[in-house]
């Protein structure tokens, strides 16, 4: 019996061994970059069971057990007051949410809502036609100002989100070709550009005034500079409880605004626990990035956040365009503001290039601020 035992222990070894020896991550990976085709490509294919490749470790599965859920709301400003004389009340709720959420969204924020439905409408557009016409664009080149893939970090990170992404990068002073441009929705993103460019100039003076500065202050100094948009589109998940949209993570820019459709899926990391943040109908949701956190030595916070997958049949849709100040070839350092630092109050952050961050940010995986900005304290 002693001898049989061992070998079915044996047996359970070698097939344990044989197991772990075939999940070869990097393989697999490779293997579904290769098809150019992203997660609407499983999903076109009838996929049931997700791969593993997109399932998340046993000990973060296990933390969202213990996850309670919360009725707290992410601060929603109204901009309309502006026009009323009311700008000194505003800034006070933005300086408020800044400091304690990261996060607020605006309403009555000047970009046209039959605008962004059609933005909206343009991701999808784009997400859904031929196959073939969608890999002109798949690319992991970050010098490419037009680049399609899935999970920008899929080399890197341990587990893959159930998203696919399209990524445009641009600035003031650069146009892009128009054959750069997808057409399916070349139109409508150059103008939602526009668009969300002036709402961008509004709150970084906004910004600048919560933090006690002249309202030119932030934009003067180059945060407004440069900024990329990135349209997500995240398909119905066969398996939604096993993998995520998003993983944990806070954003390399100074700014970020955010177009979300009514699917939902957003959560913000506040008071210890995973907050919804419930879409408001031509709402945009605005969050404060880690660069804005470091000029303004801690005043103004970059908060976490994720993106649960998508349980509905429809796909949902985000489009972000992120305020990263001057490009990575640019070599001017951002530190804590001057006026903004004491005895009392001492630079918590040492000055730093955009492009620094932006090195270390693509070499590894998306994840959350205590790994990206603990880098550059003093």
């Amino acid at each position: 019996m002693r001898s049989q035992t061992m070998d079915n222990s044996d047996a359970a070894s070698t097939k344990t061994t044989k197991t772990v020896t075939e999940y070869d991550r990097a393989k697999e990976v490779r293997a579904f970059d290769d098809t150019k085709a992203g997660v609407k490509g499983l999903v076109d294919a009838g996929v049931v069971n997700i791969p593993r490749i997109f399932i998340r470790p046993p000990e973060e599965l296990a933390e969202e057990l213990t996850t309670h859920q919360s009725k707290l709301q992410v601060p929603v400003v109204d901009l309309d007051g502006i026009r009323y004389n009311q700008l000194e009340d505003i800034v006070d709720q933005v300086r408020a949410a800044s400091q304690t959420w990261g996060f607020f969204q605006v309403i009555n924020h000047g970009v046209p809502l039959n605008l962004i439905q059609e933005m909206i409408e343009g991701v999808h557009k784009f997400n859904e036609q031929d196959v073939e016409v969608k890999k002109q664009f798949y690319t992991r080149e970050r010098t490419r100002n037009v680049r399609f893939n899935s999970n920008f970090d899929l080399y890197h990170s341990r587990t893959t989100s159930w998203r696919d992404s399209l990524a445009i990068s641009t600035s003031g002073t650069k146009s892009l070709e128009p054959n750069e441009w997808p057409k399916v929705c070349r139109d409508t993103i150059m103008e939602y550009i526009k668009e969300v460019s002036k709402l961008g100039e509004t709150l970084f003076e906004i910004l600048s005034m919560a933090l006690g500065l002249k309202p030119e202050y932030l934009k003067d100094m180059g945060c407004f500079n440069l900024y990329s948009v990135i349209c997500h589109y995240y398909p119905r998940c066969p398996q939604p409880e096993l993998t995520l949209g998003a993983r944990r993570h806070s954003d390399p820019s100074f700014l970020t605004i955010l177009l979300q459709d009514q699917i939902g899926g957003l959560q913000v990391f506040n008071e210890n626990q995973w907050i919804d943040v419930n879409p408001i109908s031509g709402g945009l949701l605005v969050n404060i990035g880690d660069f804005l956190q470091v000029v303004s030595n801690d005043k103004l916070k970059s908060v976490d956040h994720r993106v649960v997958a998508n349980v509905h049949a429809t796909a949902r849709v985000s489009v972000a365009c992120f305020f990263t100040g001057h490009t990575t070839e640019t070599q001017k350092p951002f530190g804590p503001i001057k006026e903004l630092i004491s005895e009392e109050n001492p630079p918590v952050y040492r000055e730093f290039l955009v492009g620094e961050y932006f090195s270390k940010y693509f070499s590894k995986e998306l994840e959350s601020k205590s790994a990206g900005l603990k880098q550059f304290e003093v």
